[in-house]
This record gives structure tokens, C-alpha cells and sequence, in this order.
């Protein structure tokens, strides 16, 4: 009798046990610039995954999502890294998320692998990044995905030459590269290849040499946040006037900024995978829905790449019934597909990159604004590489 009684108890215990596990609330620790020079990119980001939780609730595949946000001020990949490893170690997330410019992302990278922790990049966009952790996927972009579509239509668009203007860090070079490249293949001349320094950027006396090389364009990529002043230097230096175009990724246009910016964008013509004027159904009540959540504030690329992000580790968690293990959730992310807010898109389940459409757009007015308006498209557009 007592022996049976024990069978019970332990058997019980067992339930209980495996209940409790199942109950446990899966821990994502989305690390982001809330504050510094890239604090709108942590804005964007944290408003749309909380937007993604308020209309998709807090459960799936009954386990509670529980985010813990975590500020590292965009600049300092040691803080970034330092973040990661607590939020592993102390707060055991399952998942590290966020991360908004690639030299942070690459610092966290090896906390992923040493932990088997999936980690989605929203938003850092150098091409290697999945490359250093089989724990990678991203939901963003890579530039040079958004760049080589610009260079192609510029060299068809009566564009023979351009100064390159780059910020000085890994997207940076990348999109000069893929620019250089991809339009001196197709007949274009590059005049000059300038590189602008990523802390305490000084664009005019750079755009100054840009106006003295004379070119048909400058073709421009900063971070987002950078746009703006950007965008007055090069009405102030008088380029415009001078007869050279502004052509640029979608970055400097970022939607954003764009209301500061102001009427100084209205003409210039980017390559990017998202406006907040993309003409679909699903972005229409996204915007809708972001703009009551967050007066005053526009949604933007940044924001798009944290929405996604969510919808992939939801998608990931139904697929595995719930468990969280790393190795099975970032293998049930690979091959995912589903219709963004930006179009369609799925995750290449060879390099975990994103597959997407890119648009070419024009500033103009719209809605009593201006906006990056869609008047091309190129389809299911990969992760090109960097050579």
C-alpha cells in the first residue's frame, strides 16, 4: 500500500513538475539604443513590439512571451555585449533580440552561440552578421540587399557618374562596395569613394569635395538618425542647385525623420523594403494602428524589422508546440514565410538572412506630408554578399 501511495506522489510531482516547465514565461531580451544618437532606431523598435503584443497577445503555444528591454545607448559594443551576457546568465532568456547598429550585434554574437540562445537581428544590417553565430537569423535588411537595386536603376536612369558618400563602418562600406561595383558594371563611373566618420559626423566638408568633383549624383548611405542633417547640408552647401542628385538607401530617408526633413527630401530618390505609404491592406492597418498607439510618431523601417521579428518567433514557438530550446527554435525559424507589413518575405534557411521585396521610391507630397512614395518594385530580392 505504501508502495503505491509513493508511485502516486512521485507521479504527481512529475505533472506537477512538467506543468510548472510548460507554464514558465519564454524571456526575450531585446537589447536596444533607447537613448544616444540612434535612440529613434530603439523607439521605433520597442513601440512595434509592443504594437505586435497588443494585437497578437502575450501567449503562444502556451508560453507566456515575457520582453525585458534593455538600453545600451547604440554606441558601445562592450556595453552591448555585457548586456547580453546578463540577460543570458542572470535573467535566462531564451532569446536575445534587437540590436540596432552592426558593431553591437557582432559583439553579442558570440553569447548566442556559447548559450545556443536564438538571437534575432532587427535591425543591424552588414551582410556578415548571420555568419557569426548559427544562432543569427534577422528580419531587417542587409544594405547591400537595398543598395544594389539603386545602383542598377541609377546607371539606367541617365546617371553617369557619382561620388559615394559613407558612413565609415561596416553598412557603410558595404553599400559603397556593392554601389561601386554594381554600377561600374553597368557602365557607370564612380568620380570619388568618401568615407564620413561614424561618431560626431561632420557631412560638409565632404559634400564640399562632392560639389567640387562636379558628378550627375552623390549616392549617400548613413544610419538612421543621420539623414536629417545630412539632407540641410546638402541644401545648405547648395548641390541641388548645382545640378547634382541626391540618390541614397532608404536609411537617409527614414520615414521617421522624414517630417523634419521636410520639403528639402522632396525629389530624391532611394531603394529600401519599406515606406510608411506602402500600398498594401496589412500596412495600412499596421500604420493605423501605430500612429493611435504613438502620437506623433511615424513607423519606420527599424520598427518594421522588430514587428517581423515577433511574428517569426511566434511562427517559431507554434511550429516547435512551445518549446524553447535553442537549437529547435532556430531551425523551426529557417525556411518561415509570411506577408509583412513591407510585402512578402521569408527567411533563407541556408544563411537565415531575409528575402524581400525592394521599392524604388520619390519624395513627394502626400497626405499633407512628404513621403518615400513606391514607384518600382524588384522582387524576392536576397542578400547579394559583399566581395
Amino acid at each position: 500500500m505504501n508502495q503505491t501511495r509513493r508511485t502516486i506522489l512521485l507521479a504527481a510531482a512529475m505533472l506537477y513538475a512538467g506543468l510548472a516547465h510548460a507554464a514558465e514565461p519564454l524571456k526575450v531580451g531585446l537589447i536596444l539604443p533607447m537613448s544616444g544618437p540612434f535612440a529613434s532606431t530603439g523607439r521605433q523598435v520597442d513601440a512595434a513590439v509592443k504594437l505586435f503584443l497588443q494585437k497578437n497577445g502575450n501567449t503562444v503555444a502556451g508560453r507566456q512571451v515575457q520582453v525585458i528591454l534593455k538600453d545600451d545607448g547604440g554606441v558601445s559594443p562592450d556595453v552591448t555585449k555585457r548586456l547580453a551576457q546578463e540577460l543570458v546568465a542572470r535573467d535566462k532568456v531564451q532569446v536575445l533580440a534587437g540590436f540596432g547598429l552592426t558593431p553591437l550585434a557582432l559583439a553579442a554574437a558570440p553569447i548566442a552561440t556559447q548559450a545556443r540562445v536564438p538571437m534575432i537581428v532587427m535591425n543591424a544590417a552588414t551582410s556578415i552578421i548571420p555568419q557569426r553565430s548559427p544562432y543569427i537569423v534577422r528580419t531587417g535588411l542587409t544594405v547591400a540587399q537595398v543598395t544594389a537595386p539603386m545602383a542598377e536603376w541609377a546607371a539606367k536612369n541617365g546617371i553617369k557618374s557619382v561620388v559615394t558618400l559613407v558612413s565609415d563602418y561596416g553598412p557603410g562600406i558595404d553599400a559603397e562596395k556593392v554601389f561601386v561595383k554594381d554600377f561600374g558594371k553597368a557602365g557607370g563611373k564612380i568620380v570619388e569613394a568618401l568615407r564620413v566618420p561614424l561618431r560626431n559626423p561632420d557631412y560638409a566638408p565632404f559634400l564640399a569635395r562632392v560639389k567640387d568633383a562636379k558628378p550627375d549624383a552623390v549616392f549617400v548611405f548613413v544610419p538612421s538618425g543621420e539623414g536629417a542633417a545630412v539632407m540641410k547640408q546638402f541644401t545648405d552647401r547648395g548641390l541641388a542647385q548645382a545640378g547634382i542628385k541626391l540618390i541614397a538607401t532608404g536609411d537617409v530617408l527614414d520615414d521617421d525623420l522624414m517630417p523634419s526633413i521636410g520639403d528639402a527630401a522632396l525629389g530624391v530618390v532611394s531603394s529600401h523594403h519599406y515606406s510608411a505609404v506602402h500600398p498594401s491592406p496589412e500596412n495600412k492597418a499596421y500604420v493605423a494602428a501605430f500612429t493611435k498607439a504613438n502620437p506623433g510618431m511615424r513607423p519606420n523601417f527599424h520598427g518594421v524589422g522588430g514587428y517581423d521579428g515577433m511574428q517569426l518567433l511566434y511562427a517559431a514557438l507554434t511550429k516547435t508546440k512551445g518549446d524553447s530550446d535553442g537549437t529547435k527554435l532556430i531551425e523551426a525559424m529557417k525556411g518561415q514565410s509570411w506577408t509583412s507589413v513591407r510585402g512578402p518575405v521569408s527567411i533563407d534557411p541556408q544563411t537565415r538572412d531575409i528575402v524581400q521585396n525592394v521599392y524604388i521610391r520619390k519624395a513627394e507630397k502626400r497626405d499633407g506630408g512628404v513621403y518615400n512614395v513606391e514607384f518600382d518594385t524588384i522582387e524576392k530580392v536576397r542578400d547579394p554578399g559583399v566581395e
